[in-house]
């Protein structure tokens, strides 16, 4: 029997587009790979997470219209697809097993995961029964997602007769999690003793990225085939059932580096993101520094540089070697790109600030000024021109709050919202190692907002490897301000550090969403009140 994996790119809402693309893949499945069954990730029908949208009442009357074209386009082959379940007042988060264009069997996810980025105890109720369906003589045992990170849903589905397992998944990115997955599914071979097929979904949405890497498990819990990471992908695969049911071995995909995947992730997110919302295209602000280097990198690899336009707004305090490095960017991208000056601009605000200014000494005020210059002309250009605009704030600097509301935060998506400081350089390094990108100088020069004559970013906070351990420590590991300087910090620095984020909070609250990479991001990771006396 020939089992096909259906890793598809599908959208939050669009239940006619995801339908019809499903029925497209079931056609395929049949005809030309000659499966048997063909399998879909969780909540396929309407994209994954579909938060408050589950509520309005036309949701349920579309997903069952859906349904409905898909059992009918189902014949000649096995189908298991995800979908919300309406029940009186109550959803489930479920899937059927399609067959002979009729459902022959539900299932209703067991473990409902209510943590982190995931609040699905909010929208549905959960199951408590197993589903064990019969395709082509095999016992299928059919599990969601969180289901496969508990034991009992597994064992409950072998004391109901499987004889392979069956978990479907919108499992969101985190760097390296595709093999935390394997070896939560190698747990329950283990205690099952019972191969493992593993579904899932691909593709950006909003602040999550999905990135596939399906696999499937034999019963002594051995990778024999997979899937690709961030892209889509229909893939077959064959058991066999003579004493036991038995994956017979098929084809293993590239696995990546901890870098590869963040830049791979990195591209998805911002590609599905103009897409799925129907930009254009993309403006890149580029200063000559590496953060604006990489976004412009990441921003060209995802759409093409015909896709991203790039512009240099240089002040009285921008060094002539940043110019000549955005220039350079942008022509080793071939990207378009302009340049406007915001020094007539910032001293027109000046002039009509004067009176308000009189008898006060400069600070940090005229710095945030230039930056705001800069997001002005940039959401100018956007609104004209309908392109999305590319913030280029990192996780270090958003956490700590360096950056100006209205002016460098200006725009619709943060690329590296969750890449930290020390990240960016590495990601930078690697871009390069693909072909140049990013001249040398701009990787090894100290980083500098360029607000002020001869600023640096090590002005205003610690350099960034002590800054960043500091910030995955308090953010990530939840520690306390005395077990961070237990970790060997200077009491000073720590303590500042935990003043900015706390400062800073209000800034994060009004910033652009960006693509979730770590195990906690800035954005349905971060909970945290503007208004707290912690």
């Amino acid at each position: 029997m020939k089992v096909a994996i259906a890793q598809l790119n599908l959208s939050i809402g669009g239940i006619e587009e995801n339908a019809e693309k499903i029925i497209q893949a079931i056609y395929h499945a049949r005809d030309q790979l000659k499966a048997g069954l063909v399998v879909f990730s969780e909540l396929s029908i309407t994209g994954y997470p579909l938060e408050d949208l589950l509520f309005n009442h036309a949701c349920r009357i579309r997903v069952e219209k859906a349904l409905e074209q898909i059992c009918q386009a189902s014949k000649g082959i096995d189908v298991v697809v995800g979908y919300p379940r309406y029940e009186e007042q109550c959803v489930f988060n479920s899937a059927c097993f399609i067959q002979n264009g009729e459902i022959k069997g539900i299932y209703d996810k067991q473990i409902l995961p209510n943590q982190g980025v995931f609040d699905e105890k909010r929208y549905f109720k959960k199951g408590h029964s197993s589903l064990v369906f019969t395709s082509h003589n095999i016992k299928f045992g059919l599990l969601i997602c969180e289901d496969i990170w508990n034991s009992k849903p597994a064992l409950l589905a072998k004391e109901a007769g499987a004889e392979i397992l069956l978990s479907i998944h919108a499992s969101p990115f985190e760097s390296q999690k595709v093999f935390k997955r394997q070896e939560v599914a190698r747990k329950r071979v283990s205690e099952t003793q019972l191969g493992l097929i593993y579904a899932p979904s691909v593709g950006g949405q909003d602040e999550f990225i999905f990135d596939g890497g399906g696999f499937v498990l034999n019963s002594q819990g051995e990778v024999v085939h997979s899937l690709p990471q961030f892209e889509e992908s229909i893939s077959c695969i064959s058991l066999e059932k003579t004493s036991k049911v038995e994956v017979i071995k098929g084809t293993e995909s590239k696995s990546f580096t901890a870098t590869e995947e963040m830049y791979e992730a990195l591209k998805l997110a911002v590609k599905d993101y103009v897409r799925k919302n129907r930009f254009p295209g993309v403006i890149v602000g580029l200063s000559g520094g590496i953060d604006s280097a990489l976004t412009l990198a990441i921003a060209v690899d995802a759409l093409g540089a015909d896709k991203v336009e790039a512009v240099l707004m240089p002040s009285r305090y921008t060094a002539e070697m940043s110019n000549e490095d955005a220039i350079e960017e942008a022509n080793l991208l071939q990207v378009k790109y302009q340049i406007i000056p915001i020094e007539p601009i910032f001293e027109s605000f000046m002039h009509s600030l004067s009176s308000a200014f009189k008898d006060k000494q400069p600070d940090i005020t005229e710095e945030n000024l230039q930056a705001r210059c800069r997001g002005s002309l940039l959401m100018a250009l956007s609104n004209q021109s309908g392109k999305l605009v590319l913030t280029t704030s990192n996780k270090s600097e958003v956490a700590v709050g360096y950056s100006t509301l209205y002016g460098d935060m200006a725009g619709g998506f943060d690329v590296l919202k969750d890449v930290y400081k020390t990240q960016v350089y590495k990601l930078a390094e690697y871009r390069n190692s693909l072909g140049k990108a990013i001249p040398e100088r701009v990787i090894t020069r100290p980083p500098t907002a360029e607000l002020r004559h001869n600023q640096t970013d090590q002005d205003s906070l610690p350099d960034y490897p002590t800054l960043d351990a500091i910030l995955k420590a308090y953010i990530e590991d939840n520690l306390s301000q005395a077990e961070i300087i237990e970790l060997g910090f200077a009491e000073q620095t720590v303590s500042r550090v935990i003043h900015l984020i706390k400062l800073s909070e209000h800034k994060r609250r009004q910033s652009p969403i960006g693509p979730k990479l770590g195990p906690r991001s800035f954005g349905r990771d971060w909970r945290t009140p503007v208004s707290s006396g912690f």
